[in-house]
């Protein structure tokens, strides 16, 4: 195996580090699914510390569809002004091809994580530029279509509990969105650390997540969850919007909002009621150590990554379509490499 590690850009045996142009899907102007035009490109280069990866799956977000949509979601204040053309995506998982100078890694080592983030991913392509520290590597038993499926979702759900919240074992987490791609992974990371588990979800997705160790389930579509939850320690809600503030009766008072996505929980209403809300949503970073981490989680069997729906490059758009549908489980990843 080459060792790229000194000396500048190394190309791999077959060459495929080498000048030229990809695939990628690129957006031209804000809008819906079909402003993702897949289309030739310049191949990128790594720098200083850098990897260029051939990728081989690419994971789907919802930050991918914000970013594809001028982030319109998000308040005016807060909203990232993304420059055009871009290439949305994040998650990546594939092969190392070329190093930079002072790279860690080697030419041919396999590899994945959530890439450049946040900032100016690239990941809907067939090559990719990462700084080596975005990226961990990818163990034998796990596949690239796993490996890009989980490092954003992952992350999140794993920096925001390990790190910021803490959850106590023996305490109970409501987990709103529960069957989500964030929503699946935090409630197998809150039983591993030994906290009940309430995860509210479409129906469809119960046996799903008793599966996945919740212990409780409650459907959404049938009964609202304020009605039937009371006295949680946590509510970890990876959904938000404008009526979040429906939920705050399913927490005791001294009790943790942890938004996962901007939601109102009607600030004056959450003091009066004893309840702490996170002062600011929180933020995931690119990390191959926390990444590391997760895959040892994977690989001993105590998280299990869902990944629901693949589609081709090409069919970027396709992929987008079926998430903005809704009721998703677990995740959906781009195949780069068949």
């Amino acid at each position: 195996m080459a060792n790229g590690t000194t000396g500048g850009t190394t190309t791999g045996p077959a060459g495929d580090a080498g000048p030229g142009t990809m695939w990628a899907v690129r957006v031209h102007a804000f809008g819906g699914p079909e402003a993702l035009i897949r289309e030739r490109v310049p191949r990128p280069a790594p720098g200083p510390g850098e990897v260029l990866v051939r990728v081989h799956a690419a994971g789907v977000n919802p930050a991918d569809r914000y970013q594809r949509q001028g982030f319109t979601n998000i308040p005016p204040e807060l909203r990232p002004r993304p420059e055009l053309p871009l290439i949305p995506g994040s998650d990546i998982s594939g092969v190392v091809a070329a190093t930079g100078p002072g790279s860690r890694l080697q030419v041919g080592e396999r590899v994945h994580g959530l890439v450049n983030f946040p900032g100016r991913s690239a990941g809907y392509a067939e090559y990719a530029v990462s700084p080596d520290g975005d990226l961990a590597r990818l163990p034998d038993a796990l596949d690239h279509l796993t490996g890009a499926a989980l490092p954003m979702a992952g992350l999140t759900a794993h920096q925001y509990l390990t790190r910021h919240l803490r959850p106590a074992p023996g305490s109970t987490a409501v987990v709103i969105g529960a069957a989500g791609g964030v929503g699946h992974l935090a409630v197998q990371l809150l039983k591993a650390a030994g906290v009940r588990v309430v995860a509210v979800a479409d129906g469809r997705h119960e046996a799903f997540l008793r599966d996945l160790g919740a212990d409780r389930f409650v459907d959404y579509t049938a009964t609202p969850p304020e009605e039937v939850i009371r006295d949680a320690d946590l509510l970890l809600d990876t959904v938000g919007g404008p009526h979040a503030h429906r939920l705050l009766p399913v927490l005791r008072r001294g009790g943790r909002i942890a938004p996962v996505f901007l939601g109102d929980y009607h600030p004056a209403r959450t003091a009066a009621l004893g309840l702490v809300l996170d002062p600011s949503m929180w933020q995931v970073r690119s990390s191959g150590a926390d990444l590391a981490d997760l895959d040892a989680l994977v690989v001993s069997g105590t998280v299990r990554v869902a990944v629901s729906g693949t589609f081709p490059l090409a069919a970027a758009a396709d992929a987008h379509r079926h998430a903005e549908r809704g009721h998703l489980r677990g995740k959906l990843a781009l195949r780069v490499v068949d």
